[in-house]
């Protein structure tokens, strides 16, 4: 089990970033020819990304539902991820081949995914007594302390509001 960091932290990273959440979502259990290949395609993707952090992946957090596994992706650009997910020499497009041509058209399993653009200095999280997790994972986890001790200040001169420049 991870340690728990006791206190409270926040995440700081240079640059701008790409959080983008993939999912599957197991529409029909009896399905099992169409979600477990969804399923086990993930394994690959992530192993081939943490063996090349060249290609701009930065970390993940899985997350569980009912329904099927979500993973919490973060990436140094949307050209990176996009790079990845086109090439042929990746795992990643075969799978999704794979998916078109298994589940897709009968609906017994479905994919999600979303991307946010995030500009530099444009976040701010909070982890308290927790494990290190999410975007502090995939960058650095820092004490939540001085300017860092609430969200408006995390969010630095975003935190106000861009007619007056008072804090929000």
């Amino acid at each position: 089990m991870a340690e728990v960091k006791h206190g409270r932290y926040t995440a700081s990273i240079d640059g701008s970033f790409v959080v983008f959440l993939i999912g599957m979502r197991i529409n029909r259990y009896r399905a099992l020819r169409t979600w477990v290949p969804v399923a086990r395609a993930m394994g690959p993707m992530l192993q081939t990304l943490f063996a090349h952090p060249e290609k701009g992946f930065l970390g993940a957090e899985y997350l569980f539902n009912l329904r099927g596994p979500i993973l919490l992706q973060y990436w140094r650009s949307f050209d990176d991820l996009e790079r990845f997910a086109r090439s042929p020499s990746d795992p990643h497009l075969a799978a999704w081949k794979r998916f078109n041509r298994l589940a897709a058209a009968d609906g017994s399993t479905g994919i999600v995914h979303e991307t946010y653009l995030v500009e530099a200095g444009a976040y701010e999280a909070l982890y308290h007594n927790t494990p290190v997790f999410g975007l502090a994972k995939a960058s650095s986890h820092v004490p939540a302390t001085g300017a860092r001790d609430t969200a408006r200040g995390r969010l630095g001169p975003r935190g106000a509001t861009p007619r007056t420049g008072q804090a929000r």
